[in-house]
């Protein structure tokens, strides 16, 4: 039987991992104690789990290594260490949201994602930082303070899943769970050279409330393949294969969104990707939706959500709330019935001219984010290439576009710029066409694979 080192056992694929336990050369509490004493090591550095709850964990691991030692049934994730955004409810353990408002709150039950991945076979080890409420790509909050890019200490690791990308970049976990609602699973994995997936979300003229589905929450990996791992196990899901040939399908490249200013490293380090597409034997063309409209249908959504999840909560102690967070309550506050039927109205016309662009190409493929890492001091990116941003959520735009679509969309390294800092390719396919951006996704890495963790 191979004996691991800390290090070896932190440096497994989580399939690798599960496979390791599953086989009995590697148990549930040996792999949680290579995590735990990383996380001592590494954590401090980068403040991206906030809550460790390590008695717990040990307990956790000892029963599942009882349990398979009994011979029963094992889960797919069975022993896999894990830490939850600490958006998720996970009962008895602190959930604060990142807001002073809930930095004493201890749920009562799991939320559904957290029970279905409990239920897979995972250990939680804690909880991932994020910025309060989830508002906005910049992953700090006045409970916790800010998460570090374990690729630069001096950046900002994105957001909201900022917590959850650092730990995998460090190796703290082989596995995280995020959220999206303007590019929170895909942003942070851009920026930490991870792997972040949103998945296919339900829009179209039968929604009740379209509005309400713009957030998904969905699994975040060191690579494609573990997430692909992580999505079947909590979908319950039999495993699917992800090795495909990709020769004769058609990938849209981006040009510039309807003109919205990209970063010319981000530029750079996107476009040197195009070879590794046309080596799968894909044909490849500058392509892309119309977005017209985009911008307010999500600014309006975006709001009207704010409003109906936290107006009531927020407004007696408006002091103890971020700005921005405030702001988007107040502009759902000033919505009207022709503010939501206009911007439903634009949504549909976006929806039916994706539609028919996607009859025509496979996928699109586009930059995640429209600049690299910048000083975690930073707030939010005010100007690029000379082009100001007028709020704090312009500058990622090139997410929240795909995010009105709600067609499914991966996150994946796509290099560094000179001066280190990561980069990612965003991979958008038609809607429903989940495992067919997983698949393209894998062949992509395995053509072209980087990098995987920071040496820190």
């Amino acid at each position: 039987m191979p004996k691991y080192s800390g290090m070896d056992i932190c440096s497994l694929s989580a399939r690798a991992m599960a496979a390791e336990i599953r086989a009995g050369r590697l148990s549930a509490r040996e792999a949680l104690d290579a995590h735990l004493a990383r996380i001592a090591a590494v954590n401090p550095k980068v403040n991206a789990i906030v809550t460790l709850v390590p008695e717990r964990a040990c307990m956790q691991a000892r029963d599942a290594d009882e349990k398979q030692a009994r011979g029963e049934s094992l889960a797919p994730l069975h022993g896999l260490p894990i830490a939850h955004k600490d958006l998720q409810d996970t009962a008895g353990v602190r959930t604060t949201y990142g807001s002073l408002l809930f930095k004493e709150h201890f749920p009562l039950q799991d939320s559904p994602l957290v029970e279905r991945i409990r239920r897979a076979g995972t250990i939680m080890v804690g909880k991932t930082n994020t910025p309060e409420f989830g508002a906005g790509s910049q992953t700090y909050n006045v409970v916790f303070g800010a998460t570090r890019n374990p690729w630069d200490l001096s950046k900002t690791c994105g957001g909201s899943s900022g917590g959850a990308a650092v730990a995998l970049a460090c190796g703290m976990v082989p596995l995280a769970d995020g959220s999206d609602l303007g590019g929170s699973l895909r942003n942070p994995a851009s920026f930490c050279n991870v792997v972040g997936f949103r998945g296919s979300v339900e829009l179209g003229p039968q929604t009740a409330s379209p509005w309400f589905s713009l957030a998904v929450e969905g699994p975040m990996a060191r690579t494609v393949d573990d997430t692909a791992f992580f999505l079947s196990a909590i979908q319950d899901s039999a495993p699917r294969l992800l090795d495909r040939d990709f020769r004769g399908l058609r990938i849209a490249w981006y040009r510039d969104l309807g003109g919205i200013p990209f970063d010319r490293r981000v530029r750079s380090a996107v476009d040197s990707k195009r070879r590794a597409f046309e080596a799968l034997g894909c044909t490849v063309e500058e392509a892309e939706p119309d977005f017209s409209g985009a911008d307010e249908v999500f600014k309006t959504m975006r709001a009207l959500l704010y409003q109906f999840n936290l107006g009531a909560l927020t407004h007696e102690q408006r002091k103890l709330v971020k700005a921005p967070v405030l702001e988007e309550i107040q502009r759902g506050e000033k919505l009207r019935g022709p503010d939501v039927a206009r911007a439903e109205s634009l949504r549909l016309a976006l929806l039916e001219r994706a539609r028919v662009f996607f009859q025509k190409h496979d996928y699109f493929v586009l930059p995640v984010s429209q600049v690299p890492p910048f000083p975690v001091e930073q707030q939010w990116i005010t100007e690029i290439e000379g082009v100001r941003m007028e709020s704090y959520l312009e500058w990622m735009r090139s997410c929240y576009y795909i995010s009105v679509l709600g067609y499914p969309s991966l996150a994946m390294p796509a290099g560094f710029t000179s001066e280190g800092l990561p980069v990612g390719l965003q991979i958008v396919g038609k809607h429903r066409d989940d495992w067919g951006v997983l698949q393209i996704g894998h062949a992509l890495e395995i053509a072209q694979p980087t990098v995987s963790a920071p040496l820190l």
